[in-house]
Protein backbone atom coordinates (compact mmCIF):
# COMPACT_ATOMS: atom_id res chain seq x y z
CA UNK A 1 0.00 0.00 0.00
CA UNK A 2 1.14 3.60 -1.15
CA UNK A 3 2.91 5.69 2.02
CA UNK A 4 0.04 7.78 2.48
CA UNK A 5 -2.42 5.15 4.18
CA UNK A 6 -0.11 4.57 7.07
CA UNK A 7 -0.42 5.92 10.09
CA UNK A 8 1.28 5.44 13.68
CA UNK A 9 -0.06 2.84 16.03
CA UNK A 10 -1.68 4.91 18.56
CA UNK A 11 -4.84 4.83 16.09
CA UNK A 12 -5.45 1.52 17.46
CA UNK A 13 -7.35 0.34 14.65
CA UNK A 14 -5.78 -1.85 12.01
CA UNK A 15 -4.53 1.10 8.63
CA UNK A 16 -5.66 -0.09 4.81
CA UNK A 17 -1.97 -1.54 4.84
CA UNK A 18 -2.58 -3.73 7.64
CA UNK A 19 -5.10 -5.70 5.92
CA UNK A 20 -5.96 -7.69 3.13
CA UNK A 21 -7.56 -5.50 0.60
CA UNK A 22 -8.62 -6.50 -2.85
CA UNK A 23 -7.26 -5.29 -5.81
CA UNK A 24 -8.65 -2.09 -6.87
CA UNK A 25 -10.42 -1.39 -3.67
CA UNK A 26 -7.75 0.52 -2.17
CA UNK A 27 -9.61 4.22 -2.30
CA UNK A 28 -12.85 2.48 -0.57
CA UNK A 29 -10.14 0.64 2.26
CA UNK A 30 -8.94 4.28 3.12
CA UNK A 31 -12.46 5.50 3.23
CA UNK A 32 -13.51 2.38 5.15
CA UNK A 33 -10.37 3.24 7.28
CA UNK A 34 -11.31 6.70 8.00
CA UNK A 35 -14.58 6.15 9.29
CA UNK A 36 -13.01 3.37 11.62
CA UNK A 37 -10.69 6.69 13.06
CA UNK A 38 -13.67 8.70 13.36
CA UNK A 39 -15.37 6.60 15.41
CA UNK A 40 -12.15 5.14 17.77
CA UNK A 41 -11.34 8.69 17.96
CA UNK A 42 -11.97 9.80 22.03
CA UNK A 43 -13.30 12.85 21.07
CA UNK A 44 -15.06 14.23 18.03
CA UNK A 45 -11.61 15.62 15.79
CA UNK A 46 -11.13 17.98 13.75
CA UNK A 47 -10.02 18.23 10.15
CA UNK A 48 -6.38 18.60 11.49
CA UNK A 49 -6.60 15.50 13.84
CA UNK A 50 -7.27 13.20 11.10
CA UNK A 51 -4.20 14.29 9.22
CA UNK A 52 -2.29 13.90 11.83
CA UNK A 53 -3.82 10.47 12.85
CA UNK A 54 -3.87 9.34 9.14
CA UNK A 55 -1.07 10.83 7.87
CA UNK A 56 -3.03 11.54 4.33
CA UNK A 57 -2.17 14.31 2.07
CA UNK A 58 -4.47 17.47 2.97
CA UNK A 59 -6.00 17.24 -0.56
CA UNK A 60 -6.84 13.34 -0.54
CA UNK A 61 -8.54 13.63 3.07
CA UNK A 62 -10.69 16.87 2.06
CA UNK A 63 -11.92 14.90 -0.67
CA UNK A 64 -12.86 11.50 1.51
CA UNK A 65 -14.13 13.72 3.81
CA UNK A 66 -16.71 15.70 1.75
CA UNK A 67 -17.68 12.55 0.07
CA UNK A 68 -18.45 10.34 3.88
CA UNK A 69 -20.53 13.52 4.09
CA UNK A 70 -22.34 13.84 1.50
CA UNK A 71 -23.74 10.01 2.35
CA UNK A 72 -24.14 10.88 5.34
CA UNK A 73 -21.83 8.19 6.97
CA UNK A 74 -19.83 11.28 8.53
CA UNK A 75 -21.38 14.55 9.54
CA UNK A 76 -19.42 17.51 10.05
CA UNK A 77 -20.57 20.02 12.70
CA UNK A 78 -20.04 23.66 12.15
CA UNK A 79 -20.13 24.67 15.84
CA UNK A 80 -16.85 23.40 16.69
CA UNK A 81 -15.61 22.71 13.40
CA UNK A 82 -15.39 18.79 14.26
CA UNK A 83 -16.87 15.54 12.44
CA UNK A 84 -18.64 12.54 13.82
CA UNK A 85 -19.86 9.37 12.51
CA UNK A 86 -23.01 9.91 10.01
CA UNK A 87 -26.81 9.35 10.93
CA UNK A 88 -26.70 6.92 8.11
CA UNK A 89 -24.69 4.16 10.08
CA UNK A 90 -27.93 3.92 12.65
CA UNK A 91 -29.96 3.36 9.98
CA UNK A 92 -28.10 0.68 8.63
CA UNK A 93 -27.52 -0.25 11.86
CA UNK A 94 -30.95 -0.92 12.32
CA UNK A 95 -31.60 -2.63 8.97
CA UNK A 96 -28.94 -5.33 10.34
CA UNK A 97 -31.06 -5.61 13.73
CA UNK A 98 -34.36 -5.86 11.71
CA UNK A 99 -32.85 -9.13 10.09
CA UNK A 100 -30.75 -10.26 12.77
CA UNK A 101 -31.19 -14.32 12.78
CA UNK A 102 -31.65 -14.98 16.47
CA UNK A 103 -31.74 -18.31 16.28
CA UNK A 104 -28.53 -18.48 14.18
CA UNK A 105 -27.23 -16.60 17.22
CA UNK A 106 -28.56 -18.37 19.73
CA UNK A 107 -27.58 -22.08 18.33
CA UNK A 108 -24.31 -22.43 19.72
CA UNK A 109 -25.29 -21.12 23.24
CA UNK A 110 -27.87 -23.49 23.25
CA UNK A 111 -26.20 -26.56 22.17
CA UNK A 112 -23.31 -25.57 25.04
CA UNK A 113 -25.73 -25.30 27.80
CA UNK A 114 -27.42 -27.58 27.09
CA UNK A 115 -24.70 -30.16 27.27
CA UNK A 116 -23.88 -28.03 30.51
CA UNK A 117 -27.17 -28.42 32.66
CA UNK A 118 -28.35 -31.64 30.73
CA UNK A 119 -31.77 -30.06 30.16
CA UNK A 120 -33.60 -28.77 28.01
CA UNK A 121 -32.70 -24.51 26.65
CA UNK A 122 -34.95 -23.07 24.44
CA UNK A 123 -35.06 -19.58 23.17
CA UNK A 124 -38.63 -17.53 22.92
CA UNK A 125 -39.93 -14.29 22.36
CA UNK A 126 -43.76 -12.50 22.69
CA UNK A 127 -45.90 -13.01 19.82
CA UNK A 128 -50.14 -11.78 20.01
CA UNK A 129 -49.44 -11.59 23.55
CA UNK A 130 -48.07 -15.01 24.34
CA UNK A 131 -44.74 -17.02 24.92
CA UNK A 132 -43.53 -18.54 21.25
CA UNK A 133 -40.54 -20.61 21.45
CA UNK A 134 -38.47 -20.48 18.27
CA UNK A 135 -35.76 -22.74 18.93
CA UNK A 136 -34.64 -25.54 21.66
CA UNK A 137 -32.06 -27.89 22.35
CA UNK A 138 -32.42 -31.08 25.22
CA UNK A 139 -30.97 -33.63 26.93
CA UNK A 140 -32.96 -33.77 29.73
CA UNK A 141 -33.00 -37.68 28.83
CA UNK A 142 -36.51 -39.51 29.07
CA UNK A 143 -37.71 -37.58 32.18
CA UNK A 144 -36.44 -34.47 31.16
CA UNK A 145 -39.34 -31.97 30.20
CA UNK A 146 -39.48 -31.21 26.24
CA UNK A 147 -40.67 -28.45 24.07
CA UNK A 148 -41.58 -28.51 20.31
CA UNK A 149 -40.81 -25.08 18.36
CA UNK A 150 -43.60 -22.93 17.30
CA UNK A 151 -44.79 -24.09 20.51
CA UNK A 152 -46.86 -21.36 22.42
CA UNK A 153 -47.25 -20.57 26.33
CA UNK A 154 -48.70 -18.13 28.55
CA UNK A 155 -46.80 -15.31 29.71
CA UNK A 156 -47.51 -14.98 32.95
CA UNK A 157 -46.30 -18.06 34.46
CA UNK A 158 -43.60 -19.61 32.73
CA UNK A 159 -39.84 -18.33 33.50
CA UNK A 160 -39.45 -16.63 29.68
CA UNK A 161 -42.50 -14.96 29.61
CA UNK A 162 -41.99 -12.93 32.99
CA UNK A 163 -38.54 -12.20 31.72
CA UNK A 164 -39.97 -10.64 28.72
CA UNK A 165 -42.48 -9.16 30.64
CA UNK A 166 -40.24 -7.72 33.60
CA UNK A 167 -37.87 -6.22 31.19
CA UNK A 168 -40.32 -4.41 29.11
CA UNK A 169 -40.72 -0.71 29.19
CA UNK A 170 -43.53 0.31 31.43
CA UNK A 171 -45.99 1.46 29.21
CA UNK A 172 -45.24 -1.72 27.10
CA UNK A 173 -45.54 -4.22 29.96
CA UNK A 174 -48.96 -2.01 31.29
CA UNK A 175 -50.46 -2.96 27.76
CA UNK A 176 -49.26 -6.77 27.88
CA UNK A 177 -50.76 -7.07 31.42
CA UNK A 178 -54.01 -5.58 30.60
CA UNK A 179 -54.34 -7.80 27.81
CA UNK A 180 -53.63 -11.58 29.89
CA UNK A 181 -55.79 -13.55 31.48
CA UNK A 182 -54.33 -14.97 34.38
CA UNK A 183 -55.16 -18.55 34.12
CA UNK A 184 -54.29 -20.54 36.77
CA UNK A 185 -52.62 -23.97 35.87
CA UNK A 186 -51.19 -24.94 38.89
CA UNK A 187 -51.48 -24.53 42.97
CA UNK A 188 -48.38 -21.90 42.23
CA UNK A 189 -49.83 -19.99 39.55
CA UNK A 190 -50.05 -16.63 40.43
CA UNK A 191 -53.15 -15.13 39.70
CA UNK A 192 -53.45 -11.76 41.44
CA UNK A 193 -51.99 -8.72 39.36
CA UNK A 194 -50.43 -6.65 42.54
CA UNK A 195 -48.39 -10.27 43.14
CA UNK A 196 -47.33 -10.86 39.52
CA UNK A 197 -46.16 -7.24 39.23
CA UNK A 198 -43.89 -7.85 42.39
CA UNK A 199 -42.28 -11.00 41.51
CA UNK A 200 -41.30 -9.16 37.77
CA UNK A 201 -40.18 -6.35 40.06
CA UNK A 202 -37.98 -8.90 41.78
CA UNK A 203 -36.98 -10.55 38.08
CA UNK A 204 -36.29 -7.35 37.33
CA UNK A 205 -33.78 -6.18 39.91
CA UNK A 206 -31.66 -10.06 39.96
CA UNK A 207 -31.58 -10.10 35.90
CA UNK A 208 -33.56 -13.42 35.32
CA UNK A 209 -36.63 -14.85 36.09
CA UNK A 210 -38.07 -18.06 37.99
CA UNK A 211 -41.03 -20.08 37.57
CA UNK A 212 -41.54 -22.60 40.40
CA UNK A 213 -43.93 -25.13 38.29
CA UNK A 214 -45.82 -22.14 38.20
CA UNK A 215 -47.14 -23.65 34.18
CA UNK A 216 -46.38 -27.12 34.22
CA UNK A 217 -46.69 -29.23 37.43
CA UNK A 218 -43.48 -30.97 38.38
CA UNK A 219 -41.42 -28.25 35.98
CA UNK A 220 -39.58 -25.41 37.07
CA UNK A 221 -37.76 -23.17 34.90
CA UNK A 222 -35.08 -20.29 35.00
CA UNK A 223 -34.75 -17.20 32.05
CA UNK A 224 -32.83 -14.17 31.44
CA UNK A 225 -33.19 -11.62 28.61
CA UNK A 226 -31.96 -11.41 25.39
CA UNK A 227 -31.58 -7.62 24.55
CA UNK A 228 -31.29 -5.83 20.68
CA UNK A 229 -28.83 -2.72 19.90
CA UNK A 230 -31.31 -0.61 21.66
CA UNK A 231 -31.54 -1.98 25.01
CA UNK A 232 -35.19 -3.68 24.50
CA UNK A 233 -35.45 -7.49 25.46
CA UNK A 234 -36.76 -8.78 21.90
CA UNK A 235 -36.40 -12.37 23.46
CA UNK A 236 -35.57 -15.25 26.71
CA UNK A 237 -33.05 -17.62 26.95
CA UNK A 238 -34.05 -20.25 29.41
CA UNK A 239 -33.49 -23.62 30.97
CA UNK A 240 -36.46 -26.04 31.81
CA UNK A 241 -36.63 -29.33 33.60
CA UNK A 242 -38.06 -30.98 36.27
CA UNK A 243 -38.26 -29.86 39.66
CA UNK A 244 -36.75 -32.72 41.28
CA UNK A 245 -33.10 -31.46 39.51
CA UNK A 246 -33.82 -28.10 39.10
CA UNK A 247 -33.99 -27.30 42.76
CA UNK A 248 -34.26 -23.41 44.14
CA UNK A 249 -30.96 -23.26 44.88
CA UNK A 250 -29.86 -24.46 41.01
CA UNK A 251 -32.33 -22.20 39.43
CA UNK A 252 -30.53 -19.22 41.12
CA UNK A 253 -26.99 -20.40 40.10
CA UNK A 254 -28.33 -21.55 36.52
CA UNK A 255 -29.81 -17.79 36.16
CA UNK A 256 -26.50 -16.02 37.24
CA UNK A 257 -25.15 -18.39 34.30
CA UNK A 258 -28.20 -17.57 32.03
CA UNK A 259 -27.67 -13.98 31.82
CA UNK A 260 -23.56 -13.40 30.52
CA UNK A 261 -25.10 -16.28 27.77
CA UNK A 262 -28.28 -14.18 26.86
CA UNK A 263 -25.55 -11.28 26.70
CA UNK A 264 -23.44 -13.30 24.42
CA UNK A 265 -26.44 -13.99 21.89
CA UNK A 266 -26.76 -10.28 21.50
CA UNK A 267 -23.50 -9.28 21.65
CA UNK A 268 -25.20 -6.91 24.51
CA UNK A 269 -22.50 -5.92 27.17
CA UNK A 270 -25.37 -5.61 29.96
CA UNK A 271 -26.76 -2.90 31.60
CA UNK A 272 -26.10 -3.57 35.11
CA UNK A 273 -23.49 -1.06 36.79
CA UNK A 274 -23.21 -3.48 39.61
CA UNK A 275 -22.40 -6.75 37.83
CA UNK A 276 -18.45 -5.52 37.30
CA UNK A 277 -16.20 -9.10 37.07
CA UNK A 278 -13.49 -8.43 39.60
CA UNK A 279 -13.77 -12.04 40.61
CA UNK A 280 -10.92 -12.90 41.29
CA UNK A 281 -9.88 -13.62 45.11
CA UNK A 282 -7.09 -11.37 46.15
CA UNK A 283 -3.83 -12.80 47.21
CA UNK A 284 -4.03 -11.95 50.67
CA UNK A 285 -6.52 -14.56 52.69
CA UNK A 286 -9.42 -13.23 54.48
CA UNK A 287 -8.64 -11.72 57.72
CA UNK A 288 -8.33 -14.32 61.00
CA UNK A 289 -11.01 -11.72 62.97
CA UNK A 290 -14.10 -12.06 60.59
CA UNK A 291 -16.36 -14.92 61.30
CA UNK A 292 -19.54 -15.97 59.45
CA UNK A 293 -21.82 -15.86 62.29
CA UNK A 294 -24.55 -16.68 60.05
CA UNK A 295 -24.19 -18.91 56.54
CA UNK A 296 -27.51 -18.10 55.26
CA UNK A 297 -27.33 -17.73 51.54
CA UNK A 298 -29.46 -14.51 50.65
CA UNK A 299 -29.59 -13.26 47.45
CA UNK A 300 -29.17 -9.51 47.66
CA UNK A 301 -28.55 -9.62 51.67
CA UNK A 302 -28.71 -5.32 52.70
CA UNK A 303 -29.68 -2.89 55.14
CA UNK A 304 -27.94 -4.32 58.66
CA UNK A 305 -29.48 -2.68 61.58
CA UNK A 306 -28.76 -2.54 65.14
CA UNK A 307 -31.88 -2.29 67.48
CA UNK A 308 -30.63 -1.33 70.98
CA UNK A 309 -34.03 -2.30 72.32
CA UNK A 310 -34.21 -5.55 71.23
CA UNK A 311 -30.62 -6.54 71.38
CA UNK A 312 -30.83 -7.68 67.85
CA UNK A 313 -29.94 -7.44 64.60
CA UNK A 314 -32.61 -6.41 61.92
CA UNK A 315 -31.07 -6.91 58.10
CA UNK A 316 -33.13 -7.97 54.79
CA UNK A 317 -32.40 -9.98 51.47
CA UNK A 318 -33.78 -8.00 48.43
CA UNK A 319 -34.20 -10.58 46.17
CA UNK A 320 -35.82 -13.08 48.78
CA UNK A 321 -37.74 -11.28 49.45
CA UNK A 322 -37.45 -10.92 53.64
CA UNK A 323 -36.40 -9.09 57.31
CA UNK A 324 -34.89 -11.05 59.34
CA UNK A 325 -33.82 -10.92 63.03
CA UNK A 326 -30.89 -12.17 64.05
CA UNK A 327 -29.61 -13.12 67.66
CA UNK A 328 -25.63 -12.91 67.95
CA UNK A 329 -25.97 -14.43 71.20
CA UNK A 330 -28.11 -17.66 70.15
CA UNK A 331 -27.21 -17.45 66.52
CA UNK A 332 -31.03 -17.64 65.69
CA UNK A 333 -32.35 -15.97 62.63
CA UNK A 334 -35.92 -15.53 62.41
CA UNK A 335 -37.42 -14.75 59.24
CA UNK A 336 -40.76 -12.99 57.78
CA UNK A 337 -41.39 -13.09 54.10
CA UNK A 338 -42.31 -10.08 52.39
CA UNK A 339 -44.61 -9.80 49.50
CA UNK A 340 -42.44 -6.68 47.80
CA UNK A 341 -38.93 -6.01 47.21
CA UNK A 342 -37.52 -4.72 50.74
CA UNK A 343 -34.15 -2.96 50.84
CA UNK A 344 -33.86 -1.48 55.23
CA UNK A 345 -35.97 -1.38 57.82
CA UNK A 346 -35.25 1.32 60.65
CA UNK A 347 -36.21 1.44 64.74
CA UNK A 348 -39.48 3.50 64.86
CA UNK A 349 -39.78 5.75 67.81
CA UNK A 350 -42.82 4.44 69.37
CA UNK A 351 -42.52 0.81 68.76
CA UNK A 352 -42.22 -1.51 65.51
CA UNK A 353 -39.99 -0.72 62.28
CA UNK A 354 -40.97 1.30 59.28
CA UNK A 355 -39.32 -0.64 56.07
CA UNK A 356 -38.10 0.86 52.46
CA UNK A 357 -39.91 -1.50 49.80
CA UNK A 358 -40.62 -0.57 46.14
CA UNK A 359 -43.36 1.16 47.65
CA UNK A 360 -41.90 3.74 49.74
CA UNK A 361 -41.54 3.76 52.68
CA UNK A 362 -44.08 1.57 55.11
CA UNK A 363 -44.56 0.81 58.74
CA UNK A 364 -44.02 -2.92 59.19
CA UNK A 365 -44.77 -4.95 62.74
CA UNK A 366 -42.34 -7.69 62.64
CA UNK A 367 -44.50 -10.51 64.80
CA UNK A 368 -46.93 -10.28 62.02
CA UNK A 369 -45.46 -9.16 58.63
CA UNK A 370 -47.75 -6.42 58.42
CA UNK A 371 -47.09 -3.57 56.28
CA UNK A 372 -48.71 -0.56 56.33
CA UNK A 373 -48.45 2.28 53.19
CA UNK A 374 -47.09 5.54 54.75
CA UNK A 375 -46.04 7.63 51.56
CA UNK A 376 -43.55 7.25 48.26
CA UNK A 377 -42.00 9.86 46.49
CA UNK A 378 -41.61 7.88 43.56
CA UNK A 379 -45.10 6.45 42.97
CA UNK A 380 -45.10 7.71 39.23
CA UNK A 381 -41.81 6.41 38.63
CA UNK A 382 -42.26 2.41 38.08
CA UNK A 383 -39.17 1.55 36.97
CA UNK A 384 -37.38 3.05 40.55
CA UNK A 385 -37.32 1.37 44.24
CA UNK A 386 -35.97 2.07 47.27
CA UNK A 387 -32.60 0.85 47.97
CA UNK A 388 -30.58 2.22 51.25
CA UNK A 389 -31.61 4.51 54.23
CA UNK A 390 -31.03 5.68 57.65
CA UNK A 391 -32.36 8.35 59.98
CA UNK A 392 -30.78 10.95 61.19
CA UNK A 393 -30.20 12.00 65.10
CA UNK A 394 -33.83 14.29 64.61
CA UNK A 395 -35.82 11.35 62.82
CA UNK A 396 -36.10 11.98 59.91
CA UNK A 397 -35.65 8.98 57.15
CA UNK A 398 -33.02 9.89 54.56
CA UNK A 399 -33.30 7.29 51.59
CA UNK A 400 -31.68 6.40 48.08
CA UNK A 401 -33.60 5.36 45.06
CA UNK A 402 -32.18 3.34 42.22
CA UNK A 403 -33.56 1.74 38.78
CA UNK A 404 -34.56 -1.53 39.12
CA UNK A 405 -31.90 -2.73 37.11
CA UNK A 406 -29.68 -0.34 37.56
CA UNK A 407 -29.43 0.96 33.66
CA UNK A 408 -29.13 4.29 33.96
CA UNK A 409 -28.44 7.22 36.68
CA UNK A 410 -32.38 7.59 37.59
CA UNK A 411 -31.81 7.80 41.51
CA UNK A 412 -32.32 10.34 43.90
CA UNK A 413 -31.68 10.87 47.22
CA UNK A 414 -34.88 11.91 49.88
CA UNK A 415 -35.90 13.00 53.31
CA UNK A 416 -39.17 12.15 54.36
CA UNK A 417 -39.95 13.88 57.83
CA UNK A 418 -41.33 12.48 60.56
CA UNK A 419 -45.46 14.10 59.03
CA UNK A 420 -44.83 12.09 56.00
CA UNK A 421 -43.47 14.93 53.69
CA UNK A 422 -40.92 14.70 51.94
CA UNK A 423 -38.21 16.67 49.65
CA UNK A 424 -35.90 15.36 47.42
CA UNK A 425 -32.67 16.34 47.82
CA UNK A 426 -30.11 15.36 45.83
CA UNK A 427 -30.29 13.23 42.10
CA UNK A 428 -28.47 11.73 39.27
CA UNK A 429 -27.29 8.31 41.09
CA UNK A 430 -27.16 5.31 39.31
CA UNK A 431 -26.98 2.74 42.58
CA UNK A 432 -27.73 4.98 45.55
CA UNK A 433 -26.20 3.39 48.62
CA UNK A 434 -24.88 3.45 52.06
CA UNK A 435 -25.54 6.43 54.39
CA UNK A 436 -24.35 7.74 57.92
CA UNK A 437 -23.51 11.17 59.48
CA UNK A 438 -20.34 12.19 61.27
CA UNK A 439 -20.11 12.00 64.72
CA UNK A 440 -20.98 15.80 65.47
CA UNK A 441 -24.08 15.43 63.03
CA UNK A 442 -22.03 17.95 60.63
CA UNK A 443 -21.90 15.84 57.49
CA UNK A 444 -23.55 13.69 55.64
CA UNK A 445 -22.00 10.70 53.84
CA UNK A 446 -23.84 9.06 50.85
CA UNK A 447 -22.57 5.85 48.40
CA UNK A 448 -23.38 5.54 44.69
CA UNK A 449 -21.94 2.44 43.40
CA UNK A 450 -21.58 3.83 40.41
CA UNK A 451 -19.86 7.02 41.31
CA UNK A 452 -17.92 6.77 44.55
CA UNK A 453 -18.40 8.18 48.24
CA UNK A 454 -19.60 11.70 48.70
CA UNK A 455 -20.11 13.92 51.50
CA UNK A 456 -22.63 17.16 52.34
CA UNK A 457 -22.06 19.50 54.69
CA UNK A 458 -25.49 19.01 56.83
CA UNK A 459 -27.63 21.11 59.29
CA UNK A 460 -29.44 18.89 61.69
CA UNK A 461 -32.07 21.41 62.61
CA UNK A 462 -33.31 22.40 58.78
CA UNK A 463 -32.48 18.83 57.44
CA UNK A 464 -30.90 20.29 54.70
CA UNK A 465 -27.90 19.54 52.74
CA UNK A 466 -24.99 21.63 51.03
CA UNK A 467 -23.55 20.68 48.18
CA UNK A 468 -22.44 17.27 47.01
CA UNK A 469 -18.34 16.69 46.91
CA UNK A 470 -16.26 13.43 46.61
CA UNK A 471 -14.96 11.94 50.13
CA UNK A 472 -13.56 9.12 47.94
CA UNK A 473 -13.27 7.32 45.25
CA UNK A 474 -12.61 3.91 44.61
CA UNK A 475 -10.91 1.86 41.47
CA UNK A 476 -13.58 0.24 39.17
CA UNK A 477 -10.81 -2.65 39.04
CA UNK A 478 -10.89 -2.67 42.81
CA UNK A 479 -15.06 -3.13 43.35
CA UNK A 480 -17.37 -0.31 43.86
CA UNK A 481 -18.60 1.28 47.33
CA UNK A 482 -21.72 -0.27 48.91
CA UNK A 483 -23.23 0.22 52.29
CA UNK A 484 -21.35 2.49 55.20
CA UNK A 485 -21.14 3.18 58.56
CA UNK A 486 -19.72 5.86 60.64
CA UNK A 487 -18.07 5.34 63.92
CA UNK A 488 -17.19 7.43 67.22
CA UNK A 489 -14.13 8.45 65.96
CA UNK A 490 -15.63 9.86 62.49
CA UNK A 491 -14.29 7.01 60.85
CA UNK A 492 -16.11 5.73 57.46
CA UNK A 493 -16.30 2.03 57.20
CA UNK A 494 -17.46 0.84 53.68
CA UNK A 495 -18.33 -2.40 52.09
CA UNK A 496 -16.74 -3.26 48.64
CA UNK A 497 -19.12 -4.82 46.21
CA UNK A 498 -16.39 -7.11 44.29
CA UNK A 499 -13.51 -6.16 46.06
CA UNK A 500 -13.85 -9.01 48.91
CA UNK A 501 -13.25 -6.49 52.00
CA UNK A 502 -14.58 -3.57 53.74
CA UNK A 503 -12.38 -0.51 54.10
CA UNK A 504 -12.20 2.11 56.73
CA UNK A 505 -11.28 5.45 55.88
CA UNK A 506 -10.39 8.42 57.83
CA UNK A 507 -12.45 11.91 58.10
CA UNK A 508 -10.12 13.14 55.83
CA UNK A 509 -10.97 10.35 52.80
CA UNK A 510 -7.50 8.79 53.24
CA UNK A 511 -7.47 4.89 53.42
CA UNK A 512 -7.26 3.55 57.19
CA UNK A 513 -7.50 -0.03 56.85
CA UNK A 514 -8.50 -2.98 54.65
CA UNK A 515 -10.18 -5.99 55.92
CA UNK A 516 -10.51 -8.76 53.83
CA UNK A 517 -13.34 -10.83 53.35
CA UNK A 518 -13.67 -14.45 52.33
CA UNK A 519 -16.59 -13.23 49.77
CA UNK A 520 -16.39 -10.83 46.58
CA UNK A 521 -19.53 -9.03 47.51
CA UNK A 522 -20.09 -7.20 51.05
CA UNK A 523 -22.80 -5.25 50.35
CA UNK A 524 -23.71 -3.25 54.15
CA UNK A 525 -22.28 -2.66 57.33
CA UNK A 526 -23.60 -2.24 61.00
CA UNK A 527 -22.24 -1.83 64.54
CA UNK A 528 -24.44 -3.97 67.10
CA UNK A 529 -23.96 -5.74 70.29
CA UNK A 530 -24.05 -4.12 73.46
CA UNK A 531 -21.04 -2.70 73.23
CA UNK A 532 -21.46 -1.46 69.91
CA UNK A 533 -17.86 -2.71 69.03
CA UNK A 534 -19.31 -5.44 66.49
CA UNK A 535 -19.10 -4.60 63.05
CA UNK A 536 -21.64 -7.05 61.26
CA UNK A 537 -21.01 -7.36 57.59
CA UNK A 538 -24.15 -8.46 54.85
CA UNK A 539 -23.04 -9.97 51.62
CA UNK A 540 -24.62 -11.17 48.07
CA UNK A 541 -24.56 -13.94 45.95
CA UNK A 542 -26.43 -12.44 43.06
CA UNK A 543 -25.18 -12.66 39.65
CA UNK A 544 -22.03 -14.73 41.05
CA UNK A 545 -21.38 -17.72 38.41
CA UNK A 546 -21.25 -20.76 39.71
CA UNK A 547 -17.41 -21.48 39.39
CA UNK A 548 -17.06 -18.25 41.66
CA UNK A 549 -19.40 -19.82 44.28
CA UNK A 550 -17.31 -23.46 44.52
CA UNK A 551 -14.42 -20.92 45.44
CA UNK A 552 -16.61 -18.20 47.61
CA UNK A 553 -19.27 -20.78 49.24
CA UNK A 554 -20.19 -18.41 52.64
CA UNK A 555 -21.31 -15.55 49.70
CA UNK A 556 -24.58 -14.69 51.20
CA UNK A 557 -23.80 -14.73 54.50
CA UNK A 558 -23.57 -12.53 57.49
CA UNK A 559 -20.37 -11.52 58.89
CA UNK A 560 -18.79 -10.27 62.21
CA UNK A 561 -15.87 -8.31 63.37
CA UNK A 562 -14.75 -7.59 66.50
CA UNK A 563 -13.37 -3.53 66.54
CA UNK A 564 -11.48 -1.43 68.85
CA UNK A 565 -13.48 1.53 68.10
CA UNK A 566 -17.39 1.39 68.47
CA UNK A 567 -20.03 2.81 66.28
CA UNK A 568 -22.74 4.92 66.87
CA UNK A 569 -26.45 4.45 68.06
CA UNK A 570 -29.15 3.97 65.19
CA UNK A 571 -31.74 6.71 65.73
CA UNK A 572 -35.35 5.90 65.00
CA UNK A 573 -37.67 7.22 62.71
CA UNK A 574 -39.97 9.98 64.38
CA UNK A 575 -43.01 9.53 62.59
Amino acid sequence: MDQDARIDHDARVLTPGERDVPTGAAALAKGLYLLDVIGEYPSPPRFKDLQAATKLPKGTLARMLNTLVLFRLVRHEDSDNTYRLGHRLFELAHRVWESFDLRGAAAPVLERLADETRETVAVCAIDNGEVLYIDQRSRGGAFGFRIEIGRRAPLHCTAGGKALLAFAAPHEQRALLDGLKLERFSERTITDEGALVADLALSRARGYAISLAEHVPGVSSVAAPVFDHTGKAVAALGVYGPSSRLSNDRLHVTGRDLMAAARQISGNVGASQLNITSYVRPGRAADADVECVLPWGAHLAEGPVWSARDQRLYWVDILAPAVYRFDPATRANEEVVMPRLVSAVAPRHDGGLVALTQDGLEAFDFASGRLTRLVDPEADIPDNRFNDGKCDARGRMWAGTMRLDASRAAGALYVIRPDLSWQRADAGFTVANGLDWSPDGKTLYFADSAGGIYAYDFDVDRGTVGARRIFASVDKDEGRPDGLAVDAEGYVWCAIWDGWCVRRYAPDGSLDREVRLPVPRPTSVAFGGSDLKTLFITSARIRLPSRVLTDAPFSGGLFALPVDVPGLPAHAFAG
